[in-house]
């Protein structure tokens, strides 16, 4: 009892937090259309769940599994498969928000630097899109705040059961996704964390050494079970579509570095914001105390952030969400700072919402009109406004549904793997025997005589998703439905064979 009263404020507080959280995670979370990857994973998730046959479904693509494995679970619960997927993530940004209060707390011993930071990780707008979405990257944030926790409590405290849940942490990163091998290769680097005053040096050194190398064992061991499945070469196939070989690097190691350098800076500062950039600037100098945890926050961000600009092939904002977290710990210690200079509370709110004051008219457009959000033009062409959005589907499924109770129809649709009419239609009415179902690519000038004959006998429907303009003056079809996706011109349309036209 003396501990809840020690305690009560604190508990408060997280309280509070964790009412906004969800609010402002759930909120709208199913106005977003489904994206690309949302459908192929939810499929995975889908398809693994009632067959144990296709657990390691998503090595076929290249992709580790962890996520389908959490999702497949949810969705033993959860009605809408899509709504399962955003859950994981709402799930896993919130241990990312706890482990936040821990890691800040921590590496600079203060529990209000720790409140701080979890607040700053509740209202940062890169959190809020992909904490809302069923892709892997809060995942992967979340193992990353863990892992850099449990490692700077390695470092200092040199105890066994740290080290074994370490290597829990690290392990569970690595199925997840392969960017999560930084946070096994950042290890050696917690050293700069490493007290050289105290005595017994090399015998703290050689336990510590120890205890490392058996959390990075564990994560490799855990990491092992992919062995089950002689699809495991696949992930290495699948990185390099996104990041160049060594053996390819090496004939042009620096022709794309200034470039890629400048998209992730530029993705970098339109999530984090001037006001935020500046509280992580002011970090390096406003104060001389914790000068290596402040080094060893701004190696967990530089280097996977150089060297994904060092290798990057192809890369997108999401990529860097995880790099973020140390930042986001330095921005709460010049904020915990800042305010310590006040007296009045009053004040030192003031300052606080001064600062977070952009995040949080993005955070506010982000949940009610993601399409006209401040957010990066790149993510927002891909999630609402581009051909990988899906607006439209949600309507199209539901059209289609409702003519199926009539009698037998067939859906074909323009694309297959990851298209998202195709997958969409699988996800949603995959278990509907009215509906026949085909995934088409490319699209050929003339009609399919197939679909032809098809419609002589049952409705006959065709959606439309890259081709802009259906080849109306050589199939005979016609228009069902159209529909915008978001604020742009794109669109989505669902036509009908008419073999007499």
């Amino acid at each position: 009892m003396s501990i809840l009263k020690k305690n009560k404020n604190l508990l408060i507080i997280f309280a509070i937090f964790t009412v906004l959280y969800f609010f402002t995670r759930l909120f709208n979370v199913m106005a977003l259309p489904i994206f690309t990857d949302e459908a192929i994973y939810t499929r995975w998730s889908q398809i693994a769940r009632y067959d144990a046959a296709w657990r390691f479904i998503s090595l076929t693509d290249g992709k580790q599994p962890l996520f389908v494995w959490i999702n497949m679970i949810l969705m033993r619960f959860i009605s809408d498969p899509l709504l399962a997927g955003r859950l994981v993530s709402v799930g896993a940004g919130f241990f990312t928000m706890i482990g936040m209060f821990f890691l800040s707390s921590e590496i600079f011993k203060n529990k209000k630097i720790g409140i701080i930071g979890s607040f700053l990780y509740l209202v940062f707008p890169f959190s809020l899109v992909y904490d809302r979405m069923a892709l892997y990257d809060s995942l992967v944030a979340c193992f990353a705040v863990w892992s850099l926790y449990l490692e700077v409590l390695l470092i200092r405290l040199k105890r066994l059961d740290i080290a074994l849940i370490l290597g829990l942490i690290l392990g569970g990163g690595f199925l997840t996704k392969s960017s999560a091998f930084f946070f096994a290769y950042l290890l050696p680097f917690s050293l700069v964390l490493f007290d050289l005053e105290k005595p017994k040096r090399v015998e703290r050194l050689l336990k510590w050494g120890s205890l490392a190398l058996l959390s990075a064992s564990l994560g490799y061991f855990y990491y092992s079970v992919l062995r089950l499945s002689p699809l495991r070469y696949m992930i290495n196939e699948k990185n390099s579509i996104f990041i160049y070989p060594f053996s390819e690097w090496i004939q042009h190691p620096l022709r794309f570095f200034h470039g890629n350098l400048a998209g992730l800076y530029d993705w970098l500062i339109a999530y984090l914001g001037i006001p935020i950039a500046l509280l992580i600037v002011f970090s390096l100098i406003i104060s001389k105390k914790f000068f290596r945890e402040k080094i060893l926050l701004l190696l967990w961000f530089s280097i996977p952030f150089v060297a994904l600009a060092l290798f990057g092939k192809t890369l997108y904002p999401r990529f860097i969400l995880f790099m973020t977290m140390p930042l986001l710990v330095l921005a709460a210690y010049s904020l915990f700072v800042l305010t310590e200079k006040f007296k009045s509370k009053k004040f030192k709110a003031l300052i606080i919402i001064l600062f977070v004051a952009l995040s949080l008219r993005s955070d506010y457009f982000i949940i009610t009109d993601i399409a006209r959000s401040p957010v990066h033009r790149a993510d927002l062409t891909q999630y609402v406004n581009g051909w990988p959005a899906g607006g439209g589907m949600k309507e199209i499924v539901e059209y289609l549904d409702e003519k199926s109770k009539k009698g037998k129809i067939y859906v074909a649709s323009e694309g297959t793997f990851g298209s998202i009419p195709t997958y969409v239609m699988e996800i949603y009415l995959d278990e509907n025997k009215n509906i026949e179902k085909r995934g088409m690519w490319p699209l050929p000038h003339e009609i399919p005589q197939d679909l032809i004959e098809k419609a002589k006998i049952m409705p006959v429907y065709f959606i439309f998703n890259n081709t802009q303009e259906p080849p109306e003056t050589t199939w005979p079809i016609k228009l069902v439905a159209k529909y915008n996706k978001g604020i742009s011109n794109s669109r989505i349309s669902l036509y009908q064979v008419v073999p007499n036209k």
